[in-house]
């Protein structure tokens, strides 16, 4: 009887044991269910609708507001200097409900973003001659702060010396957060701030951060923020060159500001709530200039772009907001931060350029650019083929596992521009066995502004008129051969500057009635300093690591003019912002030295506005 008992008990708790496993991994599922039913939206709060009650605390009025319609969200970030609100994981129905609340004056779902990717001071006038007396005296540029907004920093690299530099300005508010690899020691008086927003990008991968992959930190693991910053107000580094192109001293145009990243983009994602939260610690900080190289795909009005809405408060506090105008050119109603308070910037070229030739078996040479610096091509010429005469399908752009490897093997490929990343192109040809690729521009892109990269085997990049000729001569030609010899830096290259072809324009698709981009600054082929995180190419098989980069976008434009506007605060601190982006605006100029108007890279015709 005694041992029928116990084998009821057991078979009881069991049973028990079982129920209760089954009723948790319901209630897990469940609950993820829910997160998956959940997006990020942000709200922003009408102040002076805040009970009494909340006078001491609004921050608990944010909450309270929250708990009303759901027991489970959390606060992801407040803000309270761009905007008066807070980020927050809803389902549908929760936000449709927060938003009927008195006290709410938007709840909008979370948007995302995209990163827009030696010689400028000479080329802008900086440097010698009567335009010295542009710049203020060290000590006064040394009391700007430039805020950029951004992927981060590698803070070891020399345009982050501090030499010569004072004490930190008094006015400055911020910190150096730490994180893995990231020590609030890895900041000095050049570097003076240096912060990371990941709530966001945390919240929509519903998990932490893969520090295998990116830094929980401050740390810069892309590049892009690097590169940004060190455009704006990077220390001046003699001997910087890329594989020795763009050889001489690396500076920023504000070369004696101070510098605070706030990086606000993960893994190649800028989500709204992170980039809010970037600009509203910026604000609290104290920096006088944010330059944010970031932007939408598709425009949004200026009540529900976060960067513009942003960019207003900022601007009411003081403090100068440079943008980028967008990298979807030629196409037009294309560029974004299109609000008026915003200062947009659009990309040029330099006159410099690293030319490269193209030589065919029939004896023609056709000039293209290239930097690439690794192994060359053995003497003589080789076999060459077309794209599209070695796919698996009708493509001729050379996308992923598009190429026959039995096609290409130990063969030049020619590749058309678009599609897929120039870099990934070359991948593709190198995994299939290719020796070399000729990377062919098409229809809207003129053949004088050729943007280069630092590729992972022979590339030289031709103008649609080349690739138009050796796309003809493959098909007439039962063998076809050639090779590549490449040059070195060029200087002094006219017409310059040319508004780039990948530069986004107007007409504003916003509001017609005004014209941005703003300004032109350069943009294609800009050496500036760079990750140790990642090879040249950005690409995961690239094991090379540089100090110093170059990249073309209006990415790298618009921190030229955050760099002026931290010149002209500085020489001017009576200015309003409306008189530095007037002073900008108007010195400009839209004609080269003969009269003739600058031309657009896209068309080879005159630009216009």
């Amino acid at each position: 009887m005694k041992t029928s008992i116990c084998m009821l008990s057991l078979t009881l708790m069991l049973m028990l044991l079982v129920l209760s496993h089954n009723i948790l991994c319901t209630v897990a599922v469940a609950g993820e269910r829910e997160q998956q039913m959940k997006k990020t939206y942000i709200i922003q709060m009408d102040k002076s609708k805040m009970p009494a009650s909340f006078a001491d605390d609004h921050f608990q009025w944010y909450g309270f507001s929250l708990k009303s319609v759901s027991d489970s969200a959390d606060m992801l970030y407040t803000y309270k200097n761009v905007i008066h609100g807070f980020s927050t994981r809803l389902t549908a129905e929760e936000a449709e409900l927060l938003e009927k609340q008195s006290g709410i004056l938007s709840v909008m779902p979370e948007l995302r973003y995209e990163l827009h990717t030696t010689r400028t001071p000479q080329f802008l006038g900086m440097l010698g001659g009567i335009n010295e007396a542009v710049f203020p005296a060290s000590e006064k540029l040394s009391k700007v702060i430039i805020g950029v907004v951004d992927t981060g920093v590698w803070p070891e690299i020399k345009s982050y010396d501090d030499k010569g530099l004072g004490p930190v300005p008094r006015s400055w508010r911020g910190q150096c957060e730490e994180g893995k690899n990231f020590n609030s020691s890895s900041c000095n008086r050049k570097l003076i701030g240096a912060r990371f927003f990941p709530k966001g990008f945390e919240a929509s991968i519903l998990g932490p951060i893969d520090e295998k992959v990116e830094s929980r930190s401050p740390r810069d693991v892309d590049g892009h923020g690097t590169h940004a910053s060190t455009i704006a107000a990077g220390s001046a580094v003699p001997g910087a060159s890329l594989f020795g192109y763009a050889s001489g001293t690396a500076r920023g145009i504000a070369t004696q500001a101070r510098v605070a990243t706030y990086k606000a983009c993960w893994s190649g994602w800028c989500l709204s709530s992170d980039i809010l939260a970037a600009m509203d610690k910026a604000v609290e900080d104290g920096v006088h200039i944010l330059s944010v190289s970031i932007g939408r795909s598709q425009y949004e009005d200026l009540y529900t772009d976060f960067i513009a809405i942003g960019a207003f408060s900022a601007m009411a506090k003081g403090v100068f907001v440079s943008c980028s105008a967008g990298s979807r050119g030629p196409e037009s109603d294309s560029t974004s931060n299109n609000a008026p308070w915003i200062t947009t910037v659009g990309a040029g070229t330099l006159d410099r350029d690293f030319p490269a030739y193209v030589s065919l078996g029939n004896g023609k040479k056709y000039r293209g650019a290239s930097i690439y610096s690794g192994t060359p091509l053995s003497s003589g010429l080789h076999p060459l083929v077309y794209a599209r005469n070695a796919s698996n399908s009708t493509s001729d752009q050379c996308a992923p596992d598009s190429l026959i490897p039995e096609k290409v093997v130990e063969k030049i490929v020619v590749c058309d521009q678009g599609g897929t990343n120039r870099l990934d192109k070359s991948m593709v040809v190198k995994k299939a066995g290719g020796m070399g690729m000729i990377l062919a521009d098409t229809e809207g892109y003129d053949e004088e502004q050729l943007v280069v990269d630092s590729y992972v085997l022979p590339v030289v990049v031709v103008g649609q008129k080349a690739g138009d000729a050796i796309k003809r001569y493959i098909t007439s030609h039962d063998n076809p051969k050639a090779t590549f010899s490449t040059g070195k830096t060029e200087l002094g290259v006219e017409p310059s500057p040319v508004v780039a072809a990948f530069s986004s324009r107007g007409p504003n698709p916003i509001c017609v009635e005004l014209l941005k981009p703003d300004l032109l600054a350069p943009g294609v082929n800009i050496l500036a300093g760079w990750t140790g995180a990642a090879g040249p190419s950005g690409l995961a098989e690239d094991t090379r690591r540089v100090s110093f980069n170059i990249l073309s976008g209006t990415s790298m434009s618009c921190p030229h003019v955050s760099g002026l506007a931290a010149v002209l605060k500085a020489a001017h601190p009576e200015w309003s912002l409306a008189g530095i982006k007037s002073a900008l605006m108007t010195t400009s100029y839209a004609t080269y030295k003969n009269g003739k108007p600058i031309e657009d890279g896209a068309t080879g015709k005159p630009a216009t506005p």
